[in-house]
């Protein structure tokens, strides 16, 4: 007997469709429009073909800006990641105080963007700023207007501090989906502290700690309000990354074909790297469960 087949439930899937037509695809054909035209205004664009995207690979500026990006995102990961499982085998596991301690490590991802960069341009104030005044009262030289290090090392630490607890939640989800038995064979082995991380729990904060490294690479790729009220930039370009570089572009100069091109070269960076993290993080997974 042939089987029905009800394809009904295909129209629950055509309103998500039409709002990503309208939301994504639309506005990245209108990006890729504007890439290979020289834009003069509103019924004015004269085709230029990959012109944009020559100049803006050659842009030495843009280009200075890529490798500020790159450094700042593999430092940042470099930090939350370790130092949000560390905070996530520390938290209570049950009871009153694992409940009040996922709501205060949280509390900083819920502070908007551009909140965070103004506290931490009033905790890096010498005069009034607690960050600031300390580091100034031990001696060091410390102002992020004119010194690039100084600078650096502010933004590392206000991103440390309102994404670690991202990495942290992910992987205090995944430890707690981790079946007691695993613990009661290792507790009857005789297993160490060590060892019960290193052959139980990181092996199963893998596909959590994937989804936590892909959603802070691109977020810190693309971070803009931060830095931009904490530095503006400064001092000079040193904190000036990809995401001002386009904004300046495409509003300040108001060049929409470059700004187009950039974009673009922008998206494919991003999906490219972020493919390379998955497809490294898969594999080396796949080979630990072989190994098992």
């Amino acid at each position: 007997m042939n089987k029905i087949e009800n394809n009904k439930a295909w129209f629950f899937v055509i309103p998500v469709f039409v709002v990503v037509a309208f939301s994504a695809v639309i506005p990245l054909m209108t990006v890729v429009n504007y890439s290979v035209q020289d834009i003069f205004g509103v019924n004015s664009a004269f085709w230029t073909g990959t012109e944009w995207y020559r100049e803006m690979l050659r842009n030495p500026d843009l280009q200075a800006a890529l490798l500020r990006q790159f450094a700042f995102s593999f430092a940042i990961l470099a930090i939350e990641v370790p130092l949000g499982i560390g905070i996530a085998l520390l938290m209570p596991k049950k009871g009153w105080a694992a409940s009040a301690a996922l709501v205060l490590v949280a509390m900083p991802l819920l502070i908007p963007l551009n909140v965070v960069g103004t506290i931490w341009q009033i905790l890096a104030r010498t005069d009034i700023g607690l960050l600031g005044w300390a580091l100034s009262e031990s001696g060091v030289d410390y102002n992020i207007n004119a010194n690039a290090v100084d600078a650096w090392f502010t933004i590392i630490l206000m991103d440390v501090w309102h994404w670690t607890p991202l990495i942290a939640l992910l992987s205090y989800s995944g430890l707690r989906a981790i079946p007691d038995a695993y613990y009661q064979a290792a507790r009857i082995d005789r297993a160490s502290r060590w060892a019960v991380f290193r052959y139980i729990q990181l092996p199963k904060l893998t596909n959590v700690l994937v989804i936590g490294v892909l959603l802070r690479f691109m977020d810190s790729f693309m971070i803009y309000a931060e830095p931009f009220v904490l530095t503006g930039g400064g001092p000079g370009s040193s904190t000036t990354f990809l995401s001002q570089a386009l904004t300046t572009m495409a509003v300040a100069q108001f060049d929409l074909g470059p700004a187009a091109a950039f974009s673009i070269i922008y998206f494919l960076i991003i999906l490219a790297v972020s493919w390379v993290f998955y497809t490294a993080i898969m594999t080396l997974q796949k080979d630990k469960s072989a190994q098992q």
